[in-house]
């Protein structure tokens, strides 16, 4: 395979190939302007797996383009139908989301367009600490209780075999709305509704990348259409349900799923909803979060996405919920702000949390599992994504309660389904509880259990793991002169966007530079300059880089050539408008 610039090995060890083993057409320059700019649109499509038949959707992602007709879905109308009866008879409707982002959208889009039809409609978020993930048989049995006609879970109740089942046994119909691994056994319930069930149609089962949030949509659009067959839109507006994408947008992004076929035209039209500003919940997001310019897809996930985590992590998990469900703007401007400081205390948790997980690591297993006592719960999934990104293999950190059961978190690498390991271990006794998908999971262990677990979970995953791991490089789209780093090629890049999980933005290689100045900014990143031998001058970052040796070759490259390889974007600063990399690795020219 040809290398990139010739790098066959860089600082980090990598060698730069091109993405998918797709090299550049004839004539390309970088420059973003005519055939060259196109042939690097289709060049970034093709090396994504794309086909040239979709390419012209791929570029404008339209829900006319991608949206299913969502009666494909099983339980799907037998849900939609539930809901109509609720709603005509005037029943108490209860939305029962994770304490995440991907549940806390998830119950704010159905919560929201419940409301628009005239439902009586309220939520329950679970404390993530005295309650845990999913619904509980006590939860739901004082639900019904407390007058609770119908509950529909968001997010989770895949799993939710004993709750689901006291709720039968005290009368509560429950419509499960979920995205998670299924395993062949399903828990009673009127419906659930899951493109990951195993007896799911190949149609639907092709929509299994869907966050949760982008099965509440569809069966907002289900419902919706039931409603308008029974004449409800009569004497009342029929509610607009892409006025609802802006959410859907926040919830797909920030549970890492892949921003491929549908889910591309839900955040693509959920950010040009979303720079209206009308949600008045995600505006004062935005504000806290400083965003001066219309939002893009990675600021779902960086910026506001952990801010409404927040609340589930380290606050009142029903904070999210609250703020992206209210109308009034001084209600919202609060929340954020309360959301935002809980943001940093989150931030402080972490960092100790990781720092002690990182320390505990040991070198073996295919699956770094680690676990100690006095860690948040509710920072652990991001420790683990911080270990999978140092160790270059999947990681999970379980956090052990006094009575020693751990709670656990799990990020995984493409390639290594930790959902389906999870399952499997689950199957085998050694778990409490568990569940996830692909990228993520949670789970549940018994006192003393973690070292079986972490055997088990080495010897399953083994093979797919050294596959992914097995050749080690860095891919890239496009090889540029340092002049060709400019705001015409930003531009263009973006416009094959929206990127993230699944559809990653393009990588850029460009060189020979020198550099010029590197000093460490902020939470250990590190700022460079970047001269280039075309008299091309460049600013660049790398994140979290100064602590490593990706930092410590930019601190000692004085006077020496180099090559970048990282993400170029469109960069505003005092009116200022310039391109900028972001480097993720370096090799000497």
């Amino acid at each position: 395979m040809a290398h990139v610039l010739g790098v066959a090995e860089s600082v980090l060890g990598n060698a730069w190939h091109w993405r998918g083993g797709v090299l550049p057409g004839d004539g390309l320059d970088g420059r973003g302007s005519g055939e060259s700019g196109e042939a690097l649109l289709h060049q970034l499509f093709r090396a994504r797996g794309a086909q040239p038949e979709d390419f012209a959707r791929l570029a404008a992602p339209t829900l006319r383009d991608w949206l299913p007709d969502p009666a494909i879905f099983t339980d799907m109308e037998r849900a939609a139908t539930r809901l109509a009866d609720a709603i005509a008879a005037g029943e108490a409707i209860v939305v029962f989301g994770d304490y995440d982002v991907d549940g806390a959208t998830s119950a704010a889009v159905l919560i929201r367009y419940l409301r628009a039809v005239g439902a009586t409609v309220s939520h329950y978020i679970p404390d993530r600490l005295l309650e845990g993930y999913g619904p509980s048989a006590e939860a739901l049995v004082a639900l019904k209780a407390a007058g609770a006609d119908l509950v529909v879970t968001v997010d989770c109740g895949t799993q939710g075999f004993d709750a689901l089942a006291a709720a039968r046994a005290a009368g509560l119909d429950v419509i499960v709305v979920d995205h998670h691994k299924a395993a062949s056994a399903l828990p009673v319930a009127l419906a659930l509704v899951n493109p990951n069930r195993l007896d799911e149609g190949s149609e639907a089962r092709a929509h299994g990348h869907l966050a949760a949030v982008g099965v509440a949509f569809l069966l907002a659009v289900a419902l919706n259409r039931q409603l308008r067959a029974r004449g409800a839109f009569a004497s009342r507006p029929e509610p607009k349900l892409t006025e609802l994408l802006d959410i859907v947008a926040l919830g797909t992004v920030a549970d890492v799923v892949p921003l491929t076929g549908l889910n591309r035209a839900f955040v693509a039209q959920g950010l040009r909803v979303m720079r209206r500003r009308r949600n008045p919940g995600i505006t004062a997001l935005c504000d806290v979060a400083g965003l001066t310019r219309p939002p893009v897809a990675r600021d779902l996930g960086f910026a506001l996405g952990p801010r409404v985590n927040a609340g589930g992590r380290v606050g009142r998990a029903d904070l999210g919920v609250r703020l992206l469900t209210t109308d009034d703007p001084e209600e919202a401007a609060r929340l954020a702000a309360e959301l935002d400081a809980l943001n940093l205390d989150r931030r402080a948790i972490e960092a100790e949390v990781t720092a002690e997980a990182l320390a505990a690591c040991s070198g073996a297993g295919a699956i770094a599992v680690v676990a100690g006592e006095g860690w948040h719960p509710g920072v652990i999934g991001i420790a683990a994504a911080r270990l999978k990104e140092r160790l270059g293999r999947p990681a999970i950190v379980i956090a052990l309660l006094p009575d020693g059961t751990g709670k656990g978190s799990g990020r995984s690498l493409p390639g290594v389904d930790l959902g389906a390991a999870v399952l499997a271990a689950k199957d085998a006794g050694l778990l409490v509880g568990g569940g996830g998908h692909a990228m993520a999971a949670g789970l549940t262990v018994a006192p003393g259990g973690v070292p079986a677990l972490a055997a088990f979970l080495d010897s399953f995953a083994a093979s797919d793991v050294a596959r992914a791991s097995a050749v080690r490089g860095l891919d890239c789209d496009a090889a540029v002169a340092p002049r060709g780093v400019c705001i015409a090629l930003a531009e263009l890049l973006e416009s094959a966007g929206p990127y993230g999980q699944g559809w990653s933005q393009p990588r850029v290689a460009a060189g020979p530079f020198r550099v010029v100045e590197a000093r460490i900014v902020g939470e250990a990143h590190v700022r460079v300059i970047l001269s280039g031998d075309d008299g091309a001058r460049l600013k660049a970052i790398a994140w979290r880089a100064a602590d490593g040796p990706l930092g410590a070759a930019l601190a000692g490259a004085a006077g020496r050539r180099l090559h970048v390889a990282g993400r170029v974007n469109r960069n505003e600063w005092q009116g200022q408008v310039s391109a900028e990399i972001e480097i993720d690795d370096i090799a000497w020219a």
